[in-house]
């Protein structure tokens, strides 16, 4: 298994993400595109002290950006969501 740090790479804090906290009990990560369910799953629990219920995953596609003439792309990222066991709760981001 990979080190819980590395996999999650950072919690994601948006208008909906924050939505789904308080409606959903659902939590997203930038984790290791790399990174499988399972992986996520265990490194969420291990970090958090928490049950994980599911997870589900989207590969992002970069965006493509321009600099004056130099054309280029953001880096592509891993996002999951998290669902998480009715009472449980990750103190840092809610």
């Amino acid at each position: 298994m990979k080190d819980p740090h590395q996999v999650v790479v950072r919690p994601l804090v948006t208008e909906k993400t924050t939505h789904q906290i308080n409606k959903q009990n659902k939590y997203a990560f930038s984790v290791l595109p790399s990174a499988n369910k399972n992986e996520i799953k265990q490194a969420v629990e291990a970090l958090f002290k928490v049950k994980v219920l599911s997870v589900n995953t989207q590969h992002r596609k970069g965006k493509k950006k321009r600099v004056r003439m130099a054309e280029g792309r953001t880096s592509a990222w891993k996002k999951a969501v998290v669902t998480l066991k009715q009472g449980d709760k990750i103190e840092v981001l809610g």
